[in-house]
């Protein structure tokens, strides 16, 4: 009998859990220190267009992205000091998500975010998020950082610190619950796997 109380408790709970999650639109109006969503929206099965990358080890074929799943794509921009813009996406599944939420890496430079491992990474059925890290280069240009101490200092930690952040609040937001597990990195090359 205790185990049919305790069975009945976390059903209630999660079902408390699921009712407060959010449609993705609805994350528009989240409130974030030192940041502004510019959109939320809901992104159909395959019909996300493939950006233009700067860099050719980030460049995916339109096909990785005609393969993603439907989900919702946060766009956000962060301003933690007077020098700062940086780009911020977040995407969740709309539906499977693996209880993960994978914070994409950038390589060299950065200077944009890496859609094509967010890309993996929503397809293995992980929500995740990307940054520029406060600027717009290729990865092997640095000019950027001349006079910008405060671009520097977003590029060293500031801006992946802001877009965990900013991420895990959208994802509790979105999911309705404090309870996934996080993860770091970049999605290795051969065979795309994480």
């Amino acid at each position: 009998m205790q185990n049919i109380a305790g069975f009945l408790c976390v059903l209630v709970l999660l079902s408390g859990a699921r009712a407060q999650s959010r449609s993705c639109e609805s994350l528009g109006q989240l409130a974030l220190p030192q940041a502004k969503v510019v959109s939320a929206q809901a992104i159909a099965a395959g019909a996300f267009p493939p950006p233009v990358s700067r860099s050719p080890r980030l460049a995916a074929t339109a096909s990785l992205f005609k393969t993603l799943p439907a989900f919702c794509r946060v766009v956000l921009q962060g301003r933690p000091s007077a020098d700062s813009d940086i780009k911020i996406e977040v995407w969740m599944p709309a539906s499977g998500w693996d209880g993960r939420f994978h914070g994409q890496g950038n390589g060299g430079f950065a200077g944009e975010i890496d859609y094509r491992g967010m890309a993996i990474a929503l397809s293995h059925g992980s929500a995740t998020a990307g940054t520029d890290t406060g600027h717009s280069a290729s990865g092997i240009d640095a000019s950027w950082a001349l006079g910008h101490p405060e671009k520097v200092i977003d590029f060293g930690y500031r801006a992946i610190h802001q877009m965990t952040q900013i991420a895990k609040a959208a994802v509790a937001a979105f999911y309705g619950t404090q309870s996934f597990h996080s993860y770091w990195g970049a999605v290795r090359t051969a065979g795309g796997r994480l």
